[in-house]
């Protein structure tokens, strides 16, 4: 077992999740290259914000969020719009990653498409600020991030979350034989497990302020996040709530949570 203040690579030994690895990698190189003439472009026509200095060297990690200050820094947005958003998901090109309405073309990216604004506008602070900058789609996000406003921000957040969960998108589903719907109601009390719908809800919908939506993901994302919080690569939950939770969890049980929430919109 590894000691508690260890750390290491949750893909390295894992099939499911090093299976893409090759084609994320060599995605990623290409789609940095795209992305910095497309947002040299976008400059120069005035259609996102000017970097920082700090973000054109290294910005500075920013302190992790408690509970209070998330909720200051979500508040303090402006109200979102998703027409606007829309016309902002075209210009900072996330459609390559996330499709035209929020279902990623392909495994190795996030569904955003039915995901609550306040979630995603917390991932883009965190992105922008690197709290979360733990692999290379995070540090492409760093880039994009850092080049929005507030208000665009809060408008792709609107838009994202103003389009229909994806059912049925076709993803591989991992293999577990076991039925998580304990852990999603009931949690496990002798291991202090809270109930998933606690803050997710029984439908995967989310709960209050950045609980985000679960219902629709794709697995394969999914079990790559726990992963990153239950070996702590992932940092950027407030108060380690994620953390404490997904460390408590078996590979099988995480297995079981991603296919059962990938299957949830086609249960209605």
């Amino acid at each position: 077992m590894l000691e508690r203040n260890m750390t290491y690579d949750p893909y390295s030994h894992d099939p499911y999740v090093q299976e893409l690895t090759a084609v994320t990698n060599g995605w990623m190189r290409r789609a940095r290259q795209m992305f910095t003439v497309a947002a040299t472009a976008a400059l120069l026509f005035g259609m996102v914000a000017t970097p920082s200095r700090a973000s054109e060297t290294q910005a500075p990690t920013a302190a992790p969020w408690t509970p209070a200050n998330l909720r200051t820094a979500l508040t303090s947005l402006p109200k979102g719009d998703a027409e606007r958003g829309y016309a902002v998901s075209q210009q900072m090109f996330c459609a390559s990653c996330h499709g035209d309405q929020g279902v990623a073309p392909t495994q190795n990216w996030p569904h955003l498409a039915g995901q609550k604004a306040a979630y995603t506008a917390k991932l883009m602070l965190d992105y922008r600020d690197r709290r979360h900058v733990n692999n290379k789609g995070a540090e492409l996000m760093h880039d994009i991030a850092v080049m929005m406003t507030p208000q665009q921000i809060a408008d792709v957040s609107a838009y994202y979350a103003a389009q229909k969960a994806p059912q049925d998108d076709g993803t591989p589903r991992p293999v577990a034989q076991l039925n998580p719907e304990q852990l999603v109601r009931k949690g496990d009390p002798s291991r202090l497990l809270t109930p998933c719908a606690s803050c997710h809800s029984t439908r995967g919908q989310g709960g209050k302020l950045e609980a985000p939506a679960l219902a629709g993901q794709n697995p394969l994302y999914f079990v790559r996040t726990m992963l990153e919080y239950k070996n702590s690569t992932r940092t950027n939950d407030a108060a380690h709530g994620m953390r404490t939770f997904a460390k408590r969890l078996s590979r099988e049980e995480i297995d079981a949570l991603a296919t059962y929430y990938a299957d949830l919109p086609t249960k209605r």
